[in-house]
């Protein structure tokens, strides 16, 4: 592979890169997302993602294990580090990023456990709940209209590679949950069982809520099962991401004890 060294930003790949760097919503209209770093590039390999396209710094192409990681792409650039800073989306910006393809929504799994994200705003959250998911061994996700856009850089970064093994769907209406087969369970503090308690269905899909509003009225109201979390310390409420962190081991402790 011989790498084309770029030294004018106005080269459409990095115009193209900086819309996507700098809207993380932009990937819907141009059908492909701005994966920055080697940890994300090598993450989305080991799962057999090939880029597109490959930026590398001139630090990054002088170092071999990280010019390895252009390997297969359809093109490699090899830019100054100047030119790769309005890429980035960090303080201290990464040695190399990648384009990729978009993929296409996969199809519903009904009876899979999955997580739903009901208007979560926080790209923090977002890609901490995504990541605690893949830990836990759920295989999807679903976002309901007016959560975080799932691939935007900030909750990829925060997914840290989790995004590349799970099943993504986003932009669905809270009617499109009527095809899981699976049961709906949420949090609540107003909820009577307490969750290490709780009789929780397994495989079920968790519901977690807007940070400020939690789960809606409507959504709630579609759960044969609310659970909540004991705290002890007093606290009102629990980070949504942490609350799925304990919701996500729970189900999977009772799993694996079940056998």
């Amino acid at each position: 592979m011989n790498p084309i060294h770029v030294s004018s930003r106005d080269n459409p790949s990095l115009v193209r890169l900086r819309k996507l760097a700098a809207d993380g919503s932009a990937y819907r209209k141009l059908g492909s997302l701005w994966v920055e770093g080697d940890h994300l590039l090598r993450a989305a390999r080991q799962r057999g993602w090939t880029p597109s396209l490959v930026v590398l710094t001139e630090a990054a192409a002088a170092r071999p294990e990280l010019f390895a990681l252009a390997e297969g792409a359809a093109k490699a650039l090899v830019v100054p580090a100047e030119l790769f800073k309005p890429l980035s989306t960090l303080e201290s910006p990464a040695l190399l990023g990648a384009e990729f393809s978009l993929p296409s929504a996969p199809a519903l799994l009904p009876d899979a456990a999955t997580v739903v994200l009901d208007r979560l705003q926080d790209a923090g959250n977002v890609g901490a709940i995504l990541r605690s998911a893949a830990a836990f061994g759920v295989r999807q996700v679903l976002a309901l209209k007016g959560t975080a856009a799932l691939w935007a850089p900030k909750v990829l970064r925060a997914g840290m590679g989790a995004h590349f093994g799970l099943q993504l769907i986003e932009g669905l209406a809270a009617d499109d949950l009527d095809a899981l087969r699976v049961p709906l369970v949420a949090t609540s503090s107003h909820a009577m069982a307490p969750l290490h308690r709780a009789a929780l269905p397994s495989p079920c899909a968790w519901v977690m809520g807007h940070e400020g509003q939690g789960v809606s009225e409507a959504l709630l109201a579609r759960c044969p099962l609310t659970v909540s979390i004991p705290q002890p310390g007093g606290e009102e409420s629990l980070n949504v991401a942490a609350a799925a962190a304990i919701c996500l081991y729970e189900s999977e402790r009772r799993r694996s004890e079940q056998g």
